[in-house]
């Protein structure tokens, strides 16, 4: 539903995570699988996911007697460690393990370092040969008849590349801080607030408080709460316990969108 609100296309998904086998975080997968289907798909699928979800749905598609027109290809996370998960020229996902009731991974999805700039306008007026624009670009100095021409000299510095990390359900723990260490933007869950402390602690969740620890300490810079206890009328408290460590705070909204 919140894909179709945000019009956002689901056959354009060929990647899902799904940080642990609580019920509120893989139940909506079948039935996204289910409209891929109907909707024509027949582009192979990657779920990441810790091990079981691969038999859970196998199970709903057998006593459901579905078949699906695609292929899913299932990874099992290895929850106790960090590592990739997938790669390509532009991004990697990153998996790293949190601390709740139940096997859990966080995830970071991290921009590669993308080649220099090129100083079109200089080259060409430098007489810099076509051929040689992707060597500059790639930070190799080039020569061309008995002339050097310097990448430096030639190219622009690559942006640095941004980082998103997730945090889904855990408690408070810096042993993720290494893993998440200077990240442009964090989202931690936010159970409780301090006066539940208490509460947090013995259901493995975190404080707005302590989510905004762990963000000061691995120097992010921006800070996104959520997972809310439904016994808070308000995410007053929320945000103003956060802030109170970490000012670049926001509570998350349904339908909220953020720049990384």
């Amino acid at each position: 539903m919140r894909l179709r609100e945000n019009e956002l296309k689901f056959q354009k998904i060929d990647h899902v995570l799904i940080s642990h086998l609580h019920g509120d975080h893989f139940f909506g997968l079948i039935g996204l699988l289910s409209t891929m289907h109907l909707l024509g798909r027949k582009r192979t699928i990657n779920i990441y996911a810790p091990e079981g979800l691969e038999e859970i749905v196998n199970i709903q598609l057998l006593h459901g007697g579905a078949r699906f027109g695609y292929e899913i290809n299932f990874y099992p996370i290895d929850i106790d460690n960090y590592g990739v998960l997938f790669e390509d020229s532009q991004i990697e996902l990153l998996h790293f393990p949190l601390s709740h009731k139940i096997p859990t991974s966080g995830f970071i999805v991290r921009e590669k370092l993308q080649e220099r700039r090129l100083n079109v306008a200089l080259a060409q007026e430098n007489g810099v040969r076509i051929e040689n624009y992707h060597r500059l670009k790639k930070g190799e100095d080039v020569e061309q008849d008995g002339k050097k021409f310097f990448s430096d000299d030639y190219t622009f510095p690559s942006p640095k590349p941004k980082a998103y990390a997730y945090c889904s359900d855990t408690k408070y723990s810096e042993v993720i801080i290494p893993f998440i260490s200077e990240v442009d933007l964090l989202y931690h869950e936010a159970t409780f607030i301090e006066e539940h402390l208490e509460r947090a602690t013995s259901t493995k969740h975190s404080t707005a408080m302590q989510a905004a620890q762990i963000a000061n300490k691995a120097r992010v810079k921006r800070l996104l709460i959520g997972h809310i206890s439904a016994r808070y009328n308000s995410v007053d408290e929320h945000i103003a316990e956060a802030k109170s460590k970490f000012a670049n705070t926001t509570v998350v909204e349904d339908n909220d969108v953020f720049v990384v």
